[in-house]
This record gives C-alpha cells, structure tokens and sequence, in this order.
C-alpha cells in the first residue's frame, strides 16, 4: 500500500478499472467559495494517489477529468454532496454515477446518529482512523505527511464499507431508495452551486 503525490493531474494508466473512492480538500465547505486544493483516488486495490491544486491553477487535468467524467465507471464518496459540487465548480466535472456510504449508512443504521467517516469505518471494519488532520490549512505551498496520510484515509476504505452497506440495504429493503438518493445526489450539488444549500424545495413552507 502506497500513497502516491501528484501536481495538478493524475498520470495516465495508473488505475484499474472499475469503481474508484473520491474524496476533495479544499479550502473551507463552501463550494462556490473556497478553492478546491486536493483530490483523492483510489481503485480500492491499495494504493491511494492525491492530485494537488495550487492556488493559480488552471484546473486542467485532463487525465484526473476523463476518470471523473467516465459515465461508466462508479465514483464511491463519503459525502458525495460537496465533493460533487466542488468539483463541479472548479473542475467543470459532474463526477457520476455516485455512491454514497454517508447516504447509505443514514438508511440502514438508524440506530444511531453517528455517521462520520471515522464512526463507520470503526464499526463496519474494526479500524480507527485519525481525523485529527481534517481542520487544517490544505491550500499551504508544502503538505505535511499526517496531512497526506490524512487525505489518503478518506479513500482507503471506500470499497470495502460498499460491501458492508450493500449487505445491509439488501438486508433492510432499502436498495432501490439508496439508489434514488444516489441518483439525485448530482442534482442536489447543483442546487448548492446554484444557491439553494440549506433549503428544501420540497417543503410546503
């Protein structure tokens, strides 16, 4: 297991196919606001490379675009609502089709409220991960290693909590509900993007 360091793109060929985990860093939780600074992948077969953005990048990265944008290969999150739109706002990518393990650990473990990264992974696969890295400045001009390990993290286990949700959204019955939301994630982003992060447009007021 490695984790790899990229400037501005991902090299060609480095991952297999099939699903990859995704996850950002950027400068704050506003998508419109603050810049993107970091992308992670991973093809879930031990490695993890992050793809760094300085603060004049152009955002190019055509290598990093062709796997977001390929409509055939699964993108895995924790979240996916921010990451989708701050990629779409700096990227100009809608990175889709989308699994969520946040969405999917709010269907079936309804037991708790608990539904952080570092709670799911510690129950579903017996490892403690370290956020102690997840409030720090991701725009500096050098990463620290805790820092890139930090982001590594975040993908590291993507693939392996989808099998244990997908197990329990069979399980409960709750598959084709997990895949509506999946589906709408996208446009839920968009209408961050667009300026409606905190309201229903569903609600009768």
């Amino acid at each position: 297991m490695a984790v790899h360091f990229h400037e501005e793109d991902l090299p060609a060929g480095v991952l297999a196919e099939g699903p990859v985990a995704v996850d950002t860093e950027a400068m704050g939780l506003h998508p419109g606001r603050d810049r993107l600074c970091l992308v992670q992948i991973s093809d879930g077969r031990g490695d993890e490379h992050l793809v760094r953005f300085g603060p004049d990048s152009r955002f190019d990265a055509p290598n990093l675009k062709a796997v977001l944008g390929d409509p055939h290969r699964l993108k895995l999150y924790h979240f996916a609502r921010f990451d989708l739109a701050v990629m779409r706002a700096y990227l100009g990518v809608m990175a889709e089709p989308v699994y969520c393990t946040k969405t999917a650990s709010r269907l079936v473990r309804t037991y708790t409220d608990r539904h952080g990264l570092k709670e799911l992974v510690k129950e579903l696969l017996g490892v403690d991960v370290s956020k102690q890295q997840q409030s720090s400045d991701w725009g500096a001009p050098e990463l620290s290693d805790a820092q890139k390990d930090y982001a590594a993290s975040d993908v590291r286990y993507l693939h392996q909590l989808k099998e244990k949700l997908d197990e329990r959204l069979t399980r409960e019955g709750r598959w084709p509900l997990a895949q509506a939301c999946f589906d709408f994630l996208p446009h839920r982003a968009m209408l961050d993007l667009a300026g409606w992060p905190e309201v229903d447009i569903f609600a009768h007021v």
